[in-house]
């Protein structure tokens, strides 16, 4: 009897032990496949970043900016991937200048695209140092897109302290001087680390120019223009295309 009583408890252990073992083989099974499912995802959201561009039937004007950093660039290439413009990385601070530029610029308009330039404004720097570094770089003509200053850096670490209200009045006195010289308004590409900081989309009555892969952020107020994917795969050259789009 206690022999009877021995061995069913012993198939009972077996089969407790032998389900167990299902269940964690079951549940193992199940995280792979949700690691696998979340490869994937990622995966095809890389691709699809990579590849992806706002529908021309809602913004029917696009282009690209390029910088130092894009090196050599085809702009055949440029603009059979269906650019219109392309903003030309120019000066920044008060003495750095992209040595590609005179070259980008005539490359751009021999292709066909309208051609402008991005200052990248430091707030370290006297706006008229920086804005004679912009008219020294940037030819006079008519025919050229509206200047555009990108605004990203804020004046924490400047080796003089440099107050809120000095940065936006010192910015503004650099905005007025390119304007004097290329004779349009400038547009604002500001930085959501920028605005945060001086208040400016909403502060200072120019155009503004927003980033955000895929979905554009919120400023507050109507923008003209939209860096909509930072990294669009391209034959056009060494790096991947920032791709703008304008408002309509």
């Amino acid at each position: 009897m206690a022999k009877s009583i021995s061995r069913t408890r012993q198939r009972k252990a077996g089969r407790k032990a032998s389900t167990g073992w299902f269940t964690r083989r079951m549940l193992w099974r199940w995280l792979g496949a949700l690691v696998l499912l979340a490869m994937i995802g990622g995966a095809w959201s890389w691709w699809s970043m990579r590849h992806w561009m706002p529908p021309r039937s809602t913004y029917g004007v696009q282009g690209v900016e390029i910088g130092q950093e894009d090196g050599d660039i085809d702009w055949t290439a440029v603009k059979a991937i269906g650019a219109d413009f392309a903003y030309i990385d120019a000066s920044a601070s008060a003495f750095a200048r992209d040595p590609n530029v005179v070259h980008n610029l005539d490359g751009a308009r021999a292709a066909g695209l309208q051609v402008g330039a991005v200052h990248r404004y430091d707030p370290c720097q006297p706006a008229d140092k920086q804005a004679a570094n912009f008219v020294t770089v940037v030819p006079r003509d008519a025919k050229m897109l509206p200047p555009a200053v990108s605004l990203d850096d804020v004046a924490d670490h400047c080796p003089v302290k440099v107050s809120d209200a000095a940065v936006v009045s010192e910015l503004m006195t650099f905005i007025n001087q390119i304007e004097t010289h290329t004779g349009k308004p400038a547009i604002l590409k500001v930085s959501a680390a920028f605005d945060a900081r001086y208040h400016v989309a909403r502060g200072l009555d120019r155009n503004l120019w927003v980033e955000g892969d895929r979905f554009a952020p919120d400023v507050g107020r109507p923008w003209a223009m939209w860096t909509a994917n930072h990294a669009l795969a391209n034959n056009a050259g060494e790096t991947p295309l920032r791709w703008v789009v304008v408002q309509q």
